[in-house]
């Protein structure tokens, strides 16, 4: 049976589809909570290594006031939970941790393969993208 639908989309993309996979741009601009239900951010875009196709962060915004003074988080992707009934990302941490966790203004262009990719990792406690073996 065939997931592509007569005109040409995937119905894995579709929400509405119930299915597990799901667009980058539909994880773009999605709600991440922690585990109290407290909004944290949105997610700005995913970050994805182009070696081994796994996606390595999703970077979130947090912070500032209409876009000002917005920071990027780059979160490892396998310290996201999907919570079906919030439609978001929950995160076991608090808005303190938050604050002290690696980031970096949204103008910046910053590289995530490098240290501070690590320093992420490091930071979350989190088993890096490249040494999970599925």
């Amino acid at each position: 049976m065939s997931d592509i639908s007569p005109t040409g989309t995937s119905s894995a993309a579709r929400p509405e589809s119930g299915r597990r996979l799901i667009s980058a741009d539909k994880v773009e601009g999605t709600a991440v909570y922690n585990r109290a239900g407290d909004r944290l951010g949105t997610i700005e875009s995913i970050m994805i290594d182009k070696v081994s196709g796994r996606v390595a962060f999703a970077v979130m915004s947090f912070g500032g006031f209409l876009g000002l003074g917005e920071n990027h988080h780059p979160l490892p992707w396998s310290v996201l939970d999907y919570d079906t009934t919030k439609g978001g990302y929950v995160v076991d941490l608090t808005r303190e941790q938050l604050e002290g966790a690696p980031s970096y203004a949204a103008a910046d262009n910053v590289d995530l393969s490098d240290t501070h990719g690590r320093r992420v990792y490091d930071y979350y406690k989190a088993q890096p993208f490249w040494l999970d073996v599925a």
